[in-house]
C-alpha cells in the first residue's frame, strides 16, 4: 500500500532532519544493506571462532573447564555465523528461484534466471518422458 502525500512529506522531513543532526548516521544507514551487516558478522563470528579453538588447544591441559570455556566460544561463534548466512541466503535464494514461479524468466535473457529456466523445463521433459 503506497503512502499518501502528508506521509511522504513527513517521511521526508525527518530524513532531512536525521541528515542535519548526525550525517555520519546517515550515511551509514543509508549505504547499508543486509549483505555487509551480515558478512561482517560472519567474518566476526569466523575470528571468535579460531579464536575458541585457540583457547580450546592453549587450555584444555591445563584446565578442562578452560578448554570447555574454549568450545563454548566455537559454539556461539558458529551459531551466529549460520545464522548471518541465513540472513544473506534468504534474499538472495528467493531471487534465484524467483523464476521457478513464473512461466517465463522476467525479461531475462541471459543469467542465473535463464539457466534455472532451461534447467527446470529440461527436468520437467525427462521427468514426463519417465511417465509415459
Amino acid at each position: 500500500m503506497p503512502l499518501s502525500e502528508h506521509e511522504q512529506r513527513i517521511l521526508a522531513e525527518l530524513e532531512e532532519s536525521l541528515s542535519r543532526q548526525d550525517p555520519n548516521f546517515a550515511d551509514r544507514v543509508a549505504n547499508e544493506t543486509v549483505y555487509r551487516h551480515a558478512g561482517r558478522q560472519c567474518k566476526w563470528a569466523a575470528l571468535f571462532f579460531v579464536l575458541g579453538l585457540v583457547v580450546l588447544v592453549a587450555f584444555y591441559s591445563v584446565s578442562v573447564l578452560l578448554g570447555l570455556l574454549g568450545v563454548a566460544i566455537m559454539f556461539a561463534s558458529a551459531v551466529i555465523f549460520e545464522r548471518n548466512l541465513r540472513r544473506m541466503g534468504k534474499a538472495s535464494w528467493h531471487d534465484i528461484t524467483r523464476s521457478l514461479h513464473e512461466d517465463e524468466p522476467s525479461g531475462a535473457e541471459s543469467g542465473i534466471e535463464s539457466a534455472v529456466h532451461d534447467m527446470r523445463d529440461w527436468f520437467r521433459s525427462r521427468f514426463q518422458r519417465g511417465e509415459r
